[in-house]
């Protein structure tokens, strides 16, 4: 193959053993197309392509990756609205007929990767996370992750007293046995880490120390799945923790360790915000500030 087709917000590059797909960006692209940029999808990470029609005189090319096969749609697990699927090119119904060409074209490759019939699940992840490092806002912290480790680093505005009390956490890769994001477009969204071993977590990501929540306007989707699927990704690839007597636990950066200047100044522009909002007293604001800059 080798040809491209354009569709809205996307564009598809048809290779011999791959697909690359390209998302543009501008204020109409959803912002999870923009934040990953593009993505080479291997045909034997697909499982199927399908054409139909879409909405106000558009038809709809999806490919439907098998499972296992992405770590992006493996921590989205079936969340994602239809519109930020990145697997779905939207076309002018007069594309139809090429679109057409295209998905058979697809379909005839992806035949020759595989036997016919239902595809069984990928044993390993065929397309590539978004690299690391990745970080963002929750509602109680903010997450970080460097390829090796995750970290939370939690806001005194929205941490509740039990992360508080446990201190910022950090969790190796090899610690971990998966993710669970749960989107920020419902009600109680969160991001928890899922720990190796025996170890009981609070059923409340509000009062685990290995979850984050999100809130309105804190861990978008474009930031906290990203995120997800780079920890997810590493995790599979990562063999467990060193046995210790013990067991495994994430290590806890103590409240009487010195602090990051950067980490410090976000806390208290975030301190500020709700100062200005009036969520915060002049005297309140003033003690935290100076307990914040007592940790530098």
């Amino acid at each position: 193959m080798g040809d491209v087709l354009a569709g809205i917000h996307a564009t598809w590059e048809f290779d011999s053993d791959s697909v690359l797909i390209r998302f543009e960006r501008g204020i109409r692209t959803p912002k999870l197309f923009q934040a990953l940029r593009e993505r080479r999808v291997p045909h034997e990470a697909l499982a199927s392509v399908t054409l139909t029609p879409g909405r106000r005189g558009t038809v709809v090319l999806h490919a439907v990756p098998r499972p296992g096969a992405d770590p992006l749609m493996e921590a989205a697990a079936g969340q994602l609205k239809d519109t930020c699927d990145p697997y779905r090119l939207v076309l002018p119904a007069e594309r139809e007929t090429l679109a057409e060409y295209y998905a058979d074209e697809l379909r005839a490759a992806l035949t020759a990767t595989g036997p016919p019939g239902e595809p069984e699940p990928a044993d390993r992840y065929l397309v590539a996370p978004p690299p690391a490092p990745l970080h963002f806002k929750a509602y109680d912290g903010k997450a970080s992750f460097d390829g090796s480790k995750v970290s939370f680093r939690w806001f005194w505005t929205g941490a509740s007293s039990a992360k508080w009390k446990a201190g910022d956490q950090r969790f190796g890769v090899p610690e971990l046995c998966g993710v669970e994001w749960r989107s920020p477009e419902v009600f109680d969204g969160y991001l928890r880490l899922l720990r190796r071993g025996d170890q009981e977590q609070p059923a409340q990501a509000d009062h685990d120390p290995a979850a984050v929540v999100f809130g309105l306007g804190y861990g978008p989707v474009h930031e906290s799945l990203p995120f997800a699927a780079a920890v997810l990704a590493a995790v599979r690839t990562s063999g467990p923790a060193p046995a210790l007597d013990t067991g495994p636990v994430p290590v806890p950066v103590m409240a009487s360790a010195r602090r990051d200047p950067g980490d410090i100044a976000e806390r208290i522009r975030h301190l500020g915000e709700l100062h200005e909002a009036g969520l915060v007293t002049d005297d309140e604001f003033s003690a935290k500030k100076a307990e914040l800059l007592a940790e530098l």
